[in-house]
């Protein structure tokens, strides 16, 4: 099929799709980059509970108030509404 001349000959059929697709790879960013942090504090968690010899104790217990207090700290909530609206743009 040859491209459109402007935008209003663009189908919903086409349209729809790739607006949703735009959208998951936005959201799928943005979980990536809030997830990794979370994940580092996991890990240095984890391994410095190994290394005092506390294999009984739940890592995510210890590892809860870092990541909310990261979250707090670096404005989590704007940060996140801030990439959610300039994904639009």
């Amino acid at each position: 099929q040859p491209k459109p001349a402007n935008p209003k000959d663009v189908s919903m059929s086409t349209l729809i799709p790739a607006f949703v697709l735009s959208e998951l790879r936005a959201a799928f960013i943005i979980g990536f980059v809030i997830f990794i942090p979370f994940l580092i504090i996991d890990l240095v968690v984890s391994s410095s509970l190994m290394s005092m010899g506390m294999m009984m104790l739940p890592p995510s217990m210890i590892s809860l108030p870092f990541k909310l207090l990261l979250f707090v700290m670096v404005d989590g909530w704007a940060l996140i509404t801030h990439a959610l609206l300039a994904s639009y743009h």
